[in-house]
């Protein structure tokens, strides 16, 4: 059977807290010294992975700039700001010796509102569920908190954020967020989102079809466009929401072999403790 090239999706929260989904895992600051430690003991067990490219939630129309950045990264220049693809991609790209990043999202066509993003050229009462389903007594079909325990909390602007209730190391949040079940109750989510709708209406499966399922299938492409040789391990670091969808796409076109990040993250190294110096 010919050697296919494999790809591993490490589902991941936003660490620089951007506040962009629908419900917000409120991260504390993952520059504390500490959580460096923690975030360094990730990095030595994903290298174990041995990637050959490390690709990003980014807009690809950004590749210069991020690019830019771990190039200065790599020379001392930069210093590593909050998100999972500095703290993360540039990390082990660096240890792995890799000459660039590679910036595989496509959302330029879509526009932030309190409510999320919706496509700039649709009529909004089409695509716009969150409304319909305060209108009609829906609401109960537009999601639930994600599986951590937290405090709910809403800004004036109406993000919303769990806050955790207890520390929790990140090896053991990616470990947690890279479950197959919590990947699966994500993807349920969204299908009840897409019922959201009476009679001829179907802002539920407008937004679901015509924004999720095309964002996902953007990135799936783009992935592989950067797919050059069956020998390439790509790493993909991007929101867990999105795993179960992408991984589904690569999957089934049958191109692709996929490798579990839990194999890597449950290594015995993982579970050394980190030590508890005064940050």
């Amino acid at each position: 059977m010919p050697q296919k090239p494999i790809l591993m999706i490490l589902g991941s929260d936003h660490l620089a807290n951007p506040g962009i989904n629908v419900f917000n895992t409120k991260m504390d600051d993952v520059l504390a010294p500490k959580r460096q430690r923690e975030i360094e003991q990730l990095v030595t067990q994903l290298k174990a992975f041995r990637p050959t490219k490390v690709a990003l939630e980014a807009d690809e129309r950004f590749d210069a700039k991020i690019n830019a950045n771990y190039h200065g990264y790599l020379e001392g220049t930069y210093q590593l700001k909050r998100g999972e693809g500095d703290q993360i991609g540039f990390r082990l790209a660096k240890q792995m010796g890799l000459p660039k990043l590679y910036c595989v999202d496509y959302f330029r066509n879509y526009r932030q509102e309190p409510d999320g993003f919706f496509p700039e050229n649709f009529d909004w009462d089409l695509v716009d569920p969150d409304k319909f389903a305060k209108a009609h007594n829906q609401e109960h079909l537009m999601g639930q908190p994600p599986m951590a325990e937290g405090k709910i909390t809403q800004d004036a602007d109406g993000t919303i954020w769990v806050e955790p209730e207890k520390y929790e190391p990140i090896t053991d949040m990616y470990r947690r967020l890279n479950q197959p079940e919590g990947r699966l109750a994500d993807h349920q989510q969204y299908l009840r989102i897409a019922r959201v709708g009476l009679g001829d209406q179907y802002p539920g499966a407008n937004w679901v079809g015509h924004l999720w399922y095309t964002w996902n299938l953007q990135i799936f492409v783009n992935l592989t466009r950067i797919t050059e040789s069956p020998n390439d391990r790509i790493l993909l670091i991007i929101g867990a929401g999105h795993v179960y969808l992408i991984q589904q796409f690569l999957e089934e076109s049958g191109e692709y072999s996929i490798e579990s990040p839990l194999r890597y993250l449950n290594a015995d190294e993982a579970d050394k403790p980190v030590s508890e110096e005064t940050d």
